[in-house]
This record gives C-alpha cells, sequence and structure tokens, in this order.
C-alpha cells in the first residue's frame, strides 16, 4: 500500500488540473485573438478595396493609389490595359512596423461610398494571402483591373507577446492563490481522516470503547467511518470473546482438578489405610468398594473430559443406518438396571424412522440426558421417552421429560456450558456437568442440537436430528 501524504497529493493534482486549464485558456486566447486581429486587418483592406472600386474611373490610378498609401498600406493597381502603379512602403518596411497614416484616406474626402457609387465598377473576387507579417488582399474589380492591398501584422504579433506576458503573469498568481486556496480546503477536508488515527491510538492505548459514529454513512468518509466502526465492534468483541473463552477455560480446568481432587484423595486416603492398618474382614470390604467406587467415579470423569475434547477438536463419526426407535427402546430397558426407583415410559411411533448416525455416539446423548433426569428426581421421578418426526422440516425428534423441578428460563442456555449444575443438582451425587454439553457436542456433530424446551412441570430436552 502506498503510503505518500494524501495531502500533498490532492494538492499536487488539483494545482496540476489548474495549470494544465490555464495553459488551455491561453492557447485558446492566443489563438482567438490572433485570428481576430487578423480578420479586422482583412476587414479593413476589405473595406479599402470598395472604397477605392467607387473611385475607379473617376479618380486616376495614380492618385488613388497615393490616396491607399496614405493609409499605411503597399498598393498595387493592375489596370485591364495592361498600365501598373506602385505605391506606399515596401514589403520589407511593412515587416519592421505598420507606418503611421500620412493623409486622408479613400473615405475621408467628398468621394461617394461604395453605396453610393454611380461608375458601376465593385469587387467581384477577392483573395486573401501573407505570413505572420504581412497581409495581402487581391481583388478583381469588374471592369478588369486588380488591385492589390498589403497591411503590416506586425503589430498583431507585438499585441500577442503583451497578452501572452500578462496571461503567464496572471495565471502564476492564480496558481499561487490557488495553492493557498487548495491547501485549506484539503486541510479542512482531511480533518475527519485526522480524526480517524486519533481514535485508532485511542483504541490502541486502551480505551476501546471510542467510536467515530459518523453524522452522515452514504458520503465516502462516512461509509469508512462506519466499515471502522464496525470492524472496531467486531475487534472488541471478537477480544471479550477471547477473553471470556480463557476464563471459561481456567474455570474449566480448576472445575476439573477439583472434581478430579475428590476422588483422588478418597482413593488415596483408603489405599493408605488399606496399606498402613491391619483390617480384616467386613472393614477392609468397604474400604475396598471405597477405592472401587471413587476410582469408577475419576475414571467417568477422565471419560467424559476425553468425549468434550474431542467434541471439541471434531468428532469422528460412524454412521450406519438404523432405526431411532430401537435406540430409544434400547435406552428405556437400561434405565431399570442403573435406576431401579426411576419411572420410564416410551412413545414411538408404528412407523420406521430410519437415521445415518453413530449408533454409540446416539446412544450416549440419550444415556446422558436420562442420567440428568434421573438425577434431577433423585432417582424415583418419572422420565418420558417420546419420539416424534417432522416431515417438513425432514428431521426426528427424541423428547427427554422428567417430573422434577425444572430448568429456570435464564439458565436453559447455561446448563450446556462445561461443568455448570444448577444449586439444586450440586446437592445429590453424581454429574460434574459434563452430560449436556456432550450431549449438545454430539448432536450438532450429527447436523442436529439438543435444546432444553419450556415445559408447565419438570423439565424437556429435545434431541433433534436429520431423518433419513
Amino acid at each position: 500500500m502506498r503510503s505518500g501524504s494524501l495531502r500533498r497529493r490532492t494538492i499536487v493534482a488539483v494545482l496540476a488540473v489548474v495549470a494544465l486549464l490555464l495553459v488551455v485558456l491561453a492557447v485558446v486566447v492566443d489563438l482567438a485573438l490572433g485570428a481576430r486581429l487578423r480578420g479586422q486587418i482583412e476587414e479593413r483592406l476589405r473595406d479599402r478595396a470598395a472604397a477605392a472600386a467607387s473611385l475607379v474611373g473617376t479618380v486616376d490610378d495614380a492618385d488613388l493609389a497615393e490616396r491607399l498609401s496614405d493609409q499605411g498600406l503597399a498598393v498595387r493597381i493592375d489596370s485591364a490595359g495592361g498600365g501598373s502603379v506602385v505605391a506606399g512602403p515596401s514589403p520589407d518596411q511593412l515587416r519592421e512596423g505598420p507606418p503611421g497614416p500620412g493623409g486622408p484616406g479613400p473615405g475621408d474626402r467628398s468621394e461617394p461610398s461604395p453605396s453610393a457609387s454611380t461608375n458601376g465598377v465593385e469587387v467581384v473576387a477577392s483573395a486573401v494571402s501573407g505570413d505572420d507579417q504581412l497581409v495581402t488582399l487581391s481583388s478583381t474589380l469588374s471592369d478588369g483591373s486588380t488591385l492589390t492591398l498589403t497591411a503590416s501584422a506586425v503589430g498583431v504579433g507585438e499585441t500577442l507577446v503583451q497578452v501572452r506576458w500578462i496571461v503567464a503573469v496572471s495565471s502564476v498568481g492564480v496558481l499561487v492563490l490557488a495553492a493557498g486556496a487548495v491547501t485549506l480546503a484539503v486541510r479542512r477536508s482531511l480533518q475527519p481522516l485526522d480524526q480517524v488515527s486519533r481514535v485508532a491510538r485511542a483504541i490502541g492505548a486502551g480505551e476501546r470503547e471510542r467510536r467515530l459514529r459518523p453524522t452522515r454513512s452514504d458520503t465516502e468518509i462516512g461509509r469508512v467511518a462506519t466499515a471502522l466502526d464496525d470492524m472496531l465492534d467486531d475487534v472488541v468483541g471478537a477480544e471479550h470473546a477471547a477473553r471470556d473463552a480463557e476464563a471459561r477455560l481456567r474455570a474449566f480446568l480448576s472445575d476439573a482438578a477439583h472434581e478430579l481432587r475428590t476422588p483422588v484423595a478418597g482413593i488415596r486416603a483408603a489405599a493408605e489405610t488399606l496399606v498402613r492398618a491391619d483390617l480384616e474382614g467386613p472393614d477392609r470390604e468397604v474400604l475396598a468398594a471405597h477405592v472401587a467406587r471413587e476410582a469408577a467415579r475419576a475414571s467417568r470423569l477422565v471419560d467424559d473430559l476425553l468425549t468434550m475434547a474431542r467434541v471439541d477438536r471434531g468428532l469422528e463419526l460412524v454412521r450406519a443406518r438404523a432405526d431411532l426407535r430401537d435406540l430409544v427402546r434400547a435406552e428405556a430397558r437400561r434405565v431399570p438396571l442403573t435406576h431401579p426407583s426411576l419411572t420410564v415410559r416410551v412413545d414411538v411411533p408404528d412407523t420406521v424412522m430410519p437415521v445415518d448416525v453413530d449408533v454409540d455416539r446416539i446412544a450416549q446423548v440419550l444415556s446422558n440426558l436420562v442420567e440428568n433426569a434421573a438425577r434431577a428426581t433423585a432417582g424415583r421421578g418419572t422420565v418420558a421417552l417420546t419420539l416424534v418426526r417432522d416431515t417438513d422440516a425432514g428431521t426426528a425428534t427424541v423428547r427427554v421429560t422428567d417430573d422434577g423441578p425444572g430448568v429456570p428460563a435464564a439458565e436453559r442456555e447455561r446448563i450446556f456450558d462445561r461443568l455448570v449444575r444448577l444449586d439444586e443438582g450440586r446437592e445429590k451425587a453424581g454429574g460434574v456437568g459434563l452430560g449436556l454439553p456432550i450431549a449438545r457436542g454430539i448432536a450438532r456433530a450429527h447436523g442436529g442440537d439438543v435444546r432444553c424446551v419450556p415445559v408447565p412441570v419438570g423439565a424437556r430436552f429435545d434431541v433433534t436430528l436429520p431423518a433419513g
């Protein structure tokens, strides 16, 4: 990205455009003024030729040539009979400058004007020639004679030189004034960019809430300011999200360490007692059972942590075609083995409910939700497993409903965070708060989801999966 001064580049570009326009204007003025001045000389020569034509036949050719030369013109009259008369300055003298008039011209005496001419002679054809210093008009008269008038155009060049100097000096003055005006205008126009820089530095210094907040978003500066504000919102949001994620990770590690420390401490104490104390009979069996129970608890926690890590990394699913009714029924048959006092009700349709899923993972989802319901009802409540199908959405949903204390509305999303347990659940032995996030992670890996749905009594969790 080029990082040159935008202010300097803008000023130089504007001044370059102004200078170009001034050059074009000077050229146009020079050409137009030069053409106009030469046109005036040609018009003067035509007027003199017309006036002279009105005097042909009434005034001698020599006298007529003399009168025309008094106007500073070089005159040549070629009569129809073959004679020629020349009067006035030579072409070389005319190139040095236009001579002043020496007397009255043809129209300055009492001779009739062309419009009042009675001799019948008039100009029938004219041709203009010459160069930068001379203008020559050759006129053919109706009586067959030719009148050639030559005037000096040196004054045109001198006038143009003066005009060029005036234009050049004026252009320099205009450029100086334009430079000052453009500098002030550009500086004022680029003030919003300076504000952008100040806000960016302030944000970099720690003022994360500073924003530009443009008054209009449909201008160039407004669009830049709006885009920058949106970017800052995203950056600050990402920063907050990263900090929250870091805080959750620290809390997760702390809670996981705390949860592991409890069974490990129990195992260690029981093991030391078994080693050091001379126990026999029932006491030894109680300690051994305690060691086994705490070891199973620690093993289950480690397994949940590993599963959660796999969910974060991306589960490798082994999909197979299965009937979702069979998975629900299998979970219903398992519950009495682990929770004899828990009442299970199953409601599945008569038609086959095919799905492409990892059977073991979906069974783990159902098991986690049922275990959550069992803990919520202290193992003595009622759990209903209902399977429904949404043909329009192309999904199948397993509803796991219990008659426990339910989930507050403010907690229905938070319970899917790691190691989160409601206050009622903290008083009961069992889970550590990983069952629900694991269940949601597995369902989402299949393209579905797990949601906590509000119900009048108890709690309900819906497992939604794409139907095959």
